[in-house]
């Protein structure tokens, strides 16, 4: 008789024996279980800050004119900066409107500066008061919470750069005629300027003001137009630049200033104007304290 026992085991049984035994697999999925679902407590408004009344120091040396924001910081960590008799070298202390804020020996006033730098438009003249009530370059910037005034007077068909400010010391440094600040026109006439004239506008000559004068005169470009010259001058004297050419017998067209006390009115269309920047406002006040000293 044949042995089962030792009979070998036929490929067919061999495969079943490998066969995946799905109920009892490691690998079958687990059945779905809802999560329990906890809603997100509502986010609280944010609040308006309040305003408590008081100034950062370095903000408040900022707005008395001293210097910008960055450099009064360099000041209280100096410890030149005394509140109430105290000496402050902590950086973000604040002040109240009641505070005395001393400097250099001299009590601060917290009185926000601004500077406004425009294209003046045609049309506007550039003064506090006008006796003709003709329009005004201060209602361009009506917008503005502090009243601002023009550092220097343009006449009212002048066009070009023209600052405004809050800041009498400024203004006053920026029309001082021992300061020399520097003013480019480009001056349009009905008819050729020509090279002696330009030559006379530098040597000067007698006005019913007194002796007027140019710095630099010249044609603008490659000098095809002779009717469009380009004058440099420091003067301080209200329509000075139309007077000279009217003066040596030529109709002023268009008087355009290009440049004040290192500004131009690059990026700006007519009537147009811009707050200057902190660094700005800096570069200018440096430049017109190194020009005293």
């Amino acid at each position: 008789m044949e042995n089962k026992k030792n009979k070998p085991k036929s490929t067919a049984s061999k495969k079943k024996s490998f066969s995946k035994d799905k109920s009892k697999s490691t690998f079958s999925k687990k059945p779905y279980q809802k999560k329990d679902f906890t809603k997100r407590p509502e986010r609280k408004p944010n609040l308006p800050k309040v305003d408590d009344g008081l100034t950062r120091l370095n903000k408040f040396l900022a707005n008395a004119g001293i210097c910008t924001r960055r450099e009064a910081d360099v000041l209280i960590k100096a410890g030149v900066v005394e509140v109430n008799g105290k000496v402050i070298t902590e950086m973000g202390f604040k002040v109240a409107e009641t505070d005395k804020v001393v400097y250099g020996g001299e009590t601060l006033k917290n009185d926000f500066k601004v500077y406004v730098l425009m294209n003046k438009p045609k049309g506007f003249v550039a003064s506090i008061n006008d006796p003709f009530n003709r329009r005004n370059v201060l209602e361009l910037v009506g917008k503005l919470k502090q009243r601002v005034a023009p550092v220097d007077k343009m006449e009212r068909d002048t066009t070009g750069v023209l600052l405004l400010t809050n800041d009498d010391n400024l203004a006053r440094r920026l029309t001082h005629p021992k300061l020399k600040v520097k003013k480019i026109y480009q001056v349009s006439t009905s008819t050729n300027v020509s090279a002696l004239h330009l030559k006379q506008l530098v040597e000067g000559f007698e006005l019913e003001t007194g002796i007027a004068k140019i710095d630099v005169a010249t044609y603008v470009g490659k000098g095809d137009d002779k009717r469009t010259v380009g004058v440099e001058l420091t003067s301080n004297k209200s329509g000075i630049v139309k007077k000279m050419f009217e003066h040596l017998g030529y109709e002023v067209s268009k008087l355009d200033r290009v440049y004040f006390a290192g500004f131009s009115k690059k990026n700006l269309a007519r009537g147009q104007w811009r707050i200057l920047s902190e660094k700005e406002v800096g570069i200018l006040k440096m430049s017109q304290k190194e020009a005293a000293e």
